[in-house]
């Protein structure tokens, strides 16, 4: 962000309310999507975004960047691609005594496998060591939850998210064997089905997600949802073997 286009991008103090998504850059600038800059990190500060509809994004040496894209990438936990050989996988997994999914267990872990992991054409990483230890206090405050695969003992993959009540704003996955992220992702579509969560924020469009029936809405649509949803809904963030049936009774896709 150089100097010129940071003119009009509101600044924020820690005890200034965020203004509304909607004021964000429009699209086709440089800066679309962004509302505001600044105002730091702390749990209240997060959850004000998310409730809202924003998430923070920006890396080392710049200031608190709070982002509302247009468009939104959501998943729609009916519309979970599950393919054929992910079927088997997750078929497989389940039946091995020596695999299991694991929530919250190793947030601090999860969180620093997903910054170290290498990103197609992203030389850097945006979780940087401000954003690692404000979502470490907001998993402490109960917020922000992992989603952990484990084979012989080992966290081999899975990823973090934020939850308010029945919305969750998926973050970002590492894997460290094959199909590991998605084996958790796929965690976390059975649980949010299991509660009758309808749809996951998945922020940006990527391939990876597309393939996995991720889809692009209109941020007004977005921030509907946001406002409709129940903030105030209690989820008990514990993974049950028997909500793999959520996902193992769809057919599997080619």
């Amino acid at each position: 962000m150089t100097k010129n286009e940071s003119l009009n991008i509101p600044w924020l103090e820690a005890e200034t309310p965020l203004p509304h998504p909607e004021s964000a850059q429009k699209s086709g600038t440089t800066l679309a999507g962004l509302v505001a800059a600044g105002g730091g990190l702390s749990v209240a500060r997060l959850c004000e975004a998310y409730q809202q509809g924003m998430f923070p994004w920006f890396s080392n040496g710049q200031p608190v960047l709070w982002w509302s894209p247009d468009p939104r990438m959501v998943l729609h936990t009916a519309e979970f691609k599950l393919h054929r050989s992910l079927r088997k996988t997750l078929q497989h997994f389940q039946n091995n005594p020596r695999c299991e999914i694991r929530f919250d267990s190793r947030f601090s872990d999860v969180i620093r496998h997903c910054a170290n992991s290498p990103r197609l054409g992203q030389p850097g990483t945006w979780i940087v060591a401000e954003m690692i230890s404000a979502y470490e206090a907001l998993h402490l405050a109960g917020w922000a939850h992992s989603i952990e695969t484990w084979v012989d003992g080992e966290l081999v993959g899975g990823l973090y998210c934020v939850a308010i009540g029945n919305t969750v704003f998926g973050e970002s996955m590492f894997a460290h064997q094959t199909d590991a992220s998605k084996i958790a992702l796929a965690a976390l579509v059975a649980f949010a089905r299991a509660h009758h969560i309808s749809w996951i924020d998945c922020q940006q469009n990527t391939k990876h997600l597309a393939s996995l029936g991720a889809r692009e809405i209109l941020r007004s649509e977005f921030l509907q949802k946001i406002r409709q949803a129940d903030h105030e809904a209690a989820l008990t963030w514990r993974f049950d073997p028997a909500y793999w049936r959520e996902i193992l009774s769809q057919k599997g896709l080619p």
